[in-house]
């Protein structure tokens, strides 16, 4: 079920919250038992044939720990467990994320002449296969220690963030868990977790969805190649701009609430980016627990910036076009983590040169930078995205109608105002800011039951 639905909103959170106080009150060594078998509900009820495989991944990455940390502990650690695991897991990623990809691509070489099979991906798989990988990884370099199943699994499959992240380092989790939810200080988190769902949904069901009507049709009838005008062009890259990070960063946000109200705090995931001043500046506070793990788990490994400025380059580039292929299966996903790597690349080498970057002109620029690669990403083929560019750029009629007011409020939200994250850690609370918010969720459960219910982008991913 989705966050902004009425049976999550109505049903499902309101019971769970109730079922976990009344266990907590009355049998609290089966709290964190009841927190795994609710959130394997949760995921089941998207899809319950793919419960097995959640719960199997589970159970053989945490027997893969157990016997990597008996082999330590014998004095005959065999690190070869943990390699094979790992690239189990991105072999099963694979599988069921590109197999289609790959053989397309080699009929397309005229390589082969395959049927391309038709495999579900399950929900979440490319979320929870990176959060067995970060342990499994910190556990073999004598980081992370090793686990009880309940509370391995409560790690990979925790409800709120198993479908779309944020990505969660154990360290950041795990001490939680055995932290009393009621403890002091409970009512104030309580009241802020409901303040960043409600901020979340806002900024995903008033702002985010409502962007979808300037930019799903424009971007369709570029894929169906029918004739696009430079408003629309404009309007449709802007809007879907606009529409990924109130939709993502609004699911962030309620993952974050939600967790709040059952004691546990994930790490923030967005910080304004589209306030950025350079492309570093902008993966610094885009989807900022990705960014982390790329960095932390791709980048360094590679060389980082420790092996020479060419090992750099390279490792920017590997890193950002594999951190593309992970958000799609297709051509344009990679060339979009490409593009990005080679921004990056040019950002490393003009701070190289110390040379200067007024920092209007860097944001400026950043910006018309993202929004352009952000074509790649939300474009069906190549040629539908040419076909936006064309138009960007003049090469079509110029069109009448452009949506400057829901662009411009959304714009507003985006760079001026304050993020949801320090809104509801920091305003005070008070009886105006409880009316206020209820309010707002009255709001938005109107707005809910009067329009389609659009899924999350990032769910897809």
């Amino acid at each position: 079920m989705l966050f902004n639905s009425f049976a999550f909103l109505l049903v499902f959170l309101p019971l769970t919250l109730a079922a976990h106080a009344a266990v907590e009150r009355y049998q609290p060594a089966y709290r964190l038992l009841f927190l795994t078998l609710i959130s394997i509900a949760f995921y089941g009820y998207w899809e319950w044939r793919f419960v097995p495989m959640l719960a199997l991944s589970i159970l053989l990455n945490w027997l893969v720990a157990r016997a990597f940390q008996k082999s330590r502990r014998q004095g005959t650690e065999k690190g070869w467990i943990i390699i094979t695991a790992t690239a189990l897991n991105l072999l099963a990623l694979g599988f069921f994320k590109y197999t289609g990809f790959l053989v397309d691509a080699l009929n397309n070489l005229g390589a082969a002449s395959l049927i391309r099979p038709e495999i579900a991906l399950p929900l979440g798989i490319s979320f929870f296969t990176f959060h067995h990988v970060m342990y499994l990884t910190d556990l073999k370099a004598g980081r992370a220690p090793e686990y009880d199943l309940n509370r391995y699994a409560l790690y990979i499959g925790f409800f709120p963030q198993v479908l779309a992240g944020p990505l969660v380092r154990w360290s950041e989790i795990m001490d939680q868990f055995d932290q009393r939810p009621f403890r002091g200080g409970w009512e104030e988190r309580a009241a802020r977790g409901i303040m960043l769902l409600t901020l979340g949904l806002a900024k995903k069901v008033l702002i985010g969805d409502p962007l979808a009507e300037y930019v799903n049709p424009v971007f369709a009838a570029a894929a169906a190649g029918n004739p696009i005008t430079v408003f629309e062009a404009w309007q449709a890259v802007l809007g879907f701009a606009f529409q990924i990070y109130f939709d993502f960063s609004g699911y962030t946000d309620m993952a974050l609430g939600i967790a709040l109200l059952f004691g546990i705090m994930l790490p923030q995931n967005f910080d304004s980016p589209y306030r950025a001043t350079s492309l570093q500046d902008f993966w610094r506070r885009w989807h900022m627990t990705l960014s982390r793990f790329l960095r932390d788990y791709l980048y360094i490994p590679l060389g980082g910036s420790r092996k020479g400025l060419a090992i750099q380059l390279l490792a920017l580039l590997a890193t950002m076009a594999l951190g593309g292929l992970w958000h799609g299966a297709d051509w344009t996903f990679v060339a979009w983590g490409v593009a990005h790597g080679l921004g990056l690349c040019a950002g490393v080498l003009w701070r190289r040169g110390n040379l200067p970057f007024p920092p209007l002109l860097g944001w400026l620029l950043t910006f018309l930078f993202v929004i352009l690669c952000w074509v790649l990403f939300r474009a069906t083929s190549f040629t539908a995205a040419l076909a936006i560019y064309k138009a960007m750029l003049g090469f079509a009629p110029l069109g009448t109608g452009f949506k400057w007011r829901a662009l411009a409020v959304a714009a507003a939200f985006a760079m001026i105002g304050p993020t949801s994250w320090n809104l509801a850690h920091k305003i005070p609370l008070s009886r105006w800011a409880a009316w206020l918010f209820a309010l707002l969720f009255v709001a938005i459960l109107l707005k809910i039951g009067d329009d389609a219910n659009y899924e999350f982008i990032y769910f897809q991913f």
